[in-house]
């Protein structure tokens, strides 16, 4: 009899446990196919394999076997070296890697790398050679193992990203900076010239590159021109150039708790592109013509000249905006917060969904050692740019769309667009029967919900012990926002049109938005067989975007295990933030470090998971830990090298 044979993505877990989703629009773990160790056939996370079900069961759950490795999702892995000595007394050197669904190490034979430049302990990305017999290549040495700096530049390494840029692209870089010397002046000519309109940018203290500046003028009659200025990188990254493609390839800028990877040249991102304050800077603007409520009256899109008067960081603006402070351009600052808030009640009104939730940062040392942990605060000014970048995107979209619908062959479609499908009807049932554990309720029906709905559930939650952990919560039900040639609407913002277009230095998605939208103005035609590589790019983009998000979480997850290693044996309030079969996982109060309480050290019981009720209960003494609860812990241990924590219960 044929056996029922699949093609698709396959996951590994820890244990070297694989699963396969014959449905993974459902992502629905529980339903997969469950692939053992011995049938993984050298698989790896994320490859594309053939399996068959062989037709057995273990504890309900269908088995699969890889018969076939279609595509590798990967073939560079970050590990640290290890030497080991046999009986016989030869040598042999292995990568263990970082990522441990990599559930083997990997071998470096002397044909591959010269074992003399490793030693132990070398942190090293490594290219895999010989799938049969895992041989690996050393091509770099990335550095000593638990030094801050080769810990940080893995990360980044083992999601794939690149941290130097090609020669090529360095020496473009140099050549675009010579010819802007050259023709600005001749440039300057052909923009509207907004250098003498007030003009400031608003951002974190440590930036070191400014995308967007907002303009302010008083119109008079309670009527006021806001421009939002976002630098011009399309005119220094043209198509089909060694450094497009490089941007292209990054996709996008990877954030760490201590550095930057920026998808652009420094030359560009930091200096040429950058809005830097008391410079003249060539702009792609936005500029709105509002009243007193936040309506647009008018909109124009074009290129410009500013030169912005004034950088000021979020704190500095919200000090002059409540009058802790006094200092330039108040009356502005005063007019464009005002107008904020009416466009971020009108947003709410309209359904959009507010997922504020804490941030966290570091203070580190010069090593890069954290010496404090807390949450960042989200000032008026944080939403002030917020709501005017919101704006801008919006419009931008509308424009894009609607101009070229008026085409022929309704291409209204050919643009980069942000989407956020609507949640999955399954999750949100999941969510509704979390949400009742914990003594909640959010409004649906059969799984189908109203962004509105989740809007009054999120007030409701303000303030309560669980807040944080219910966000995180609504959030993992929802679909991920990603970039689409497909306009199918915003549903977390409740936008019929959006878009990226206010980040081009540090998104590539934004960037070829700048040229469609430069294309639109000058009346020019998208060919039909270009559909395909936009495709490509926002698939790519959206792809990259986790990547970069998994990189982030990770640098912070390993700056806070390093944190509480100075901590061990020191207590602190936490929330229950997961439970499961063999423990539960504990969020601290301040840090939002989470670790794990393990169940045989809970105590003289023993002790059960109640999954439907999200509980962990002890059979002799009823005693119980449920999600959300408020409990006091110390900390037992903090393993760097895995990233994880232990803690146990006070």
């Amino acid at each position: 009899m044929n056996k029922e044979v699949f093609i698709g993505p396959i996951s590994i877990n820890t244990k070297g446990v694989g699963f396969f989703d014959r449905e993974p629009e459902k992502k629905d773990r529980e339903n997969s196919v469950e692939i053992q160790p011995e049938n993984i056939n050298r698989a790896f996370h994320g490859d594309i394999v053939e399996i068959e079900l062989t037709g057995e069961k273990i504890k309900n759950r269908e088995q699969g076997k890889v018969i076939k490795i279609i595509t590798r999702a990967r073939d560079e892995f970050v590990g640290t070296v290890s030497r080991t000595v046999l009986d016989t007394g030869e040598e042999k050197v292995f990568v263990v890697p970082d990522d441990k669904r990599l559930y083997v190490d990997i071998f470096l034979s002397a044909i591959h790398q010269s074992v003399g430049e490793v030693s132990e302990d070398d942190k090293v990305l490594v290219k895999i050679k010989k799938w049969d017999t895992l041989e690996g290549e050393v091509i770099k040495v990335i550095g000593k193992a638990g030094e801050n700096n080769t810990e940080m530049e893995a990360i980044v390494l083992e999601k794939g990203f690149r941290i130097e840029f090609p020669a090529e692209v360095e020496r473009e870089a140099e050549k675009i900076r010579g010819a802007y010397k050259a023709t600005a002046t001749t440039e300057i000519a052909k923009r509207r010239d907004m250098r003498n309109v007030t003009t400031m940018t608003i951002d974190p203290f440590d930036a070191k590159d400014f995308d967007d500046a907002i303009s302010f003028v008083d119109l008079g009659n309670n009527t006021f021109e806001i421009g939002v200025h976002i630098a011009d990188v399309s005119y220094f990254v043209t198509p089909n150039t060694p450094l497009d493609h490089e941007s292209e390839k990054r996709g996008l800028s990877v954030y760490l708790v201590d550095r930057t990877i920026p998808m652009l040249p420094e030359i560009l991102s930091n200096d040429l592109c950058s809005l830097n304050a008391n410079e003249d800077k060539f702009t792609f603007s936005a500029v709105f013509k509002m009243d007193n409520q936040g309506k647009v009256l008018d909109e124009w899109f074009g290129r410009t000249v500013i030169h912005s008067d004034k950088r000021f960081t979020y704190e500095e603006a919200n000090d002059v905006i409540i009058g802790k402070q006094t200092g330039p351009h108040k009356i502005e600052l005063l007019k464009l917060n005002e107008i904020a808030k009416k466009l971020q009640k009108a947003n709410s009104i309209n359904g959009a969904v507010n997922f504020e939730k804490d941030e966290v940062k570091f203070e580190l040392d010069s090593a890069g050692k954290p010496l404090r942990v807390y949450k960042k605060s989200r000032l008026d000014t944080h939403k002030l740019v917020e709501e005017f970048m919101l704006l801008a995107n919006r419009a931008v979209a509308k424009f894009i769309f609607m101009s070229q619908n008026k085409n022929l062959m309704g291409k209204g479609k050919q643009s980069v667009y942000r989407i956020h499908a609507k949640p999955d009807k399954e999750r949100i049932e999941n969510l509704v029967t979390f949400l009742k554990a914990l003594g909640f309720n959010l409004k649906n029906k059969e799984g189908a919900v109203m962004s509105k709905d989740i809007n009054t559930l999120l007030k409701e939650v303000e303030g309560t012990p669980n807040e944080e952990l219910i966000k995180t919560a609504t959030i993992r039900s929802m679909a991920k926002a990603a970039y689409s040639t497909k306009n199918i609407g915003h549903f977390g913002l409740a936008f019929t049109y959006y878009t990226h277009f206010t980040s081009p230095i540090r998104r590539y998605p934004d960037l070829i938005v700048h040229r469609f939208l430069e294309r639109e103005l000058k009346g020019g035609k998208i060919e039909q067989n270009e559909y395909e590589k936009f495709e490509r790019i926002c698939l790519a983009s959206s792809e990259l975007e986790k990547k970069a998000s998994d990189a982030e979480r990770a640098s912070i997850k390993y700056k806070q295990v390093e944190y509480m290693q100075d901590h061990i044996g020191k207590e602190f309030d936490g929330t229950i933030t997961g439970v499961v079969e063999w423990g539960i996982y504990i969020e601290e109060k301040e840090t939002k470090c989470e670790g794990m309480i393990k169940l045989r050290d809970l105590g003289n019981d023993f002790y059960t998971l109640d999954e439907k009720n999200y509980t962990i209960k002890g059979e002799k003494t009823g005693k119980k830990f449920t999600l959300g609860d408020t409990v006091r812990f110390k900390v037992v241990s903090a393993d760097l090298e895995k990233r994880v924590l232990d803690y146990a219960l006070v």
